[in-house]
C-alpha cells in the first residue's frame, strides 16, 4: 500500500505523556484516544465517553511475548469501558476512537467492529480475546466508504501511538526484497529472517534445533524458546523446530537463540546471501 506524508498531533490533556494522550491527523474527522486503565475515572469526564465510538483494549501476557487485544463498540464508550474494567483483566491501556463531529452512529461502529477484528485477524500481530467476529451490517455505500475511510485514519493513528493493531509481519516482509533477507545456519538450524524498524522477524518456515545446549538449561533463553512453542509460534517435526508464522524479537541475538538453542551474538550468526554479517551491513 503506498503511503503519503501526514501531519499527526497528539493533545496531552494533563501534560503528562504517560496518561491519557489523544491523537488525529490535523486532516480527518476522528481522534484515537489513548487511556490508561488507571485513569479510566479521568477519562469518563471527556465529552468523549458519552459518545458512539470503537474501542481497542490491549494488553500482554505476564512474560511480555503474546500482545493481546478486545476490539469493541458501543452507543456510549464510557459507560462499556467501565464494565470491561471490572469484568475483564488482561488490559491495560484503551484506546477509543470517536468522531470530531460526533457524527457515528450505531451503523458506522458495528461495520468498523466487524472490520477491525477481521483485519487484526489477518495481521495476527495479537491474540484476539473476542468471542466471536462480530457483525457486518447492511450498510449503504457511501458510509461502507466512510467506514473504510475511518479505519485507514485509525490504523495509522494506533500505529503511531504503538500499537501496530493492522500492520502484518508479512507485509514487512514482502516489501522486501531478496538481497535484504538475511540467514542463520548452523547448530541444526537453518533460519531466514528481515532486520526490521522494530526489531528482528524471523520467518515463517525458518527452522530450528529442537533442544537446548545443556548450558541453556533452565535460563530465560529455554523459557522463551518453550513460550514460542506454547503460544504456536513454532511446532516440532522431523526432529526439528519450525516457524509456524512470522515472528518478531527485539533483537537479532533473542532471534538467532530462538533457532540454535544456544546464545548467540545475532549480529555475526544472521548473514546475507554474501556471507556478510548483519554487524558488517547494518552498524559498520
Amino acid at each position: 500500500m503506498k503511503t503519503s506524508p501526514k501531519t499527526i498531533q497528539i493533545f496531552l490533556p494533563t501534560g503528562d505523556p504517560r496518561g491519557i494522550r489523544v491523537a488525529e491527523i490535523t486532516t480527518r474527522i476522528v481522534r484515537v484516544i489513548e487511556v490508561p486503565r488507571s485513569l479510566v475515572s479521568d477519562f469518563l469526564k471527556m465529552p468523549e465517553a458519552g459518545q458512539v465510538g470503537l474501542y481497542f483494549l490491549s494488553g500482554e501476557s505476564d512474560d511480555g511475548d503474546v500482545l493481546k487485544l478486545y476490539v469493541g463498540q458501543s452507543g456510549n464508550v464510557g459507560t462499556r469501558i467501565t464494565q470491561h474494567n471490572q469484568a475483564k483483566d488482561f488490559w491495560n491501556k484503551a484506546l477509543v476512537l470517536v468522531s470530531l463531529t460526533n457524527n457515528l452512529t450505531q451503523t458506522h461502529a458495528l461495520f468498523l467492529e466487524w472490520l477491525s477484528i477481521k483485519e487484526a485477524k489477518a495481521a495476527d500481530r495479537y491474540r484476539l480475546e473476542n468471542g466471536n467476529p462480530g457483525t457486518r451490517p447492511h450498510t449503504p455505500a457511501p458510509l461502507e466508504a466512510d467506514c473504510h475511510e475511518i479505519y485507514e485514519t485509525s490504523r495509522v493513528l494506533l500505529a503511531t501511538l504503538g500499537y501496530p493493531i493492522f500492520e502484518s509481519l508479512s507485509k514487512a516482509a514482502s516489501n522486501k526484497n531478496e538481497d535484504e533477507v538475511f540467514y542463520c545456519a548452523g547448530s541444526g538450524a537453518n533460519g531466514r529472517g528481515l532486520y526490521t524498524e522494530e526489531g528482528f522477524v524471523v520467518l515463517k518456515g525458518s527452522i530450528g534445533r529442537i533442544e537446548n545446549v545443556p548450558s541453556m538449561q533452565d535460563t530465560a533463553g529455554s523459557k522463551l524458546r518453550e513460550r514460542l512453542m506454547n503460544a504456536g509460534v513454532t511446532r516440532v517435526e522431523a526432529n526439528s523446530v519450525i516457524f509456524e508464522k512470522d515472528h518478531l524479537f527485539r533483537s537479532p541475538s533473542m532471534a538467532a537463540l530462538s533457532l540454535m538453542g544456544r546464545s548467540a551474538n545475532g549480529w555475526l550468526e544472521w548473514k546475507n546471501k554474501e556471507g556478510k554479517t548483519l554487524d558488517a551491513i547494518k552498524r559498520q
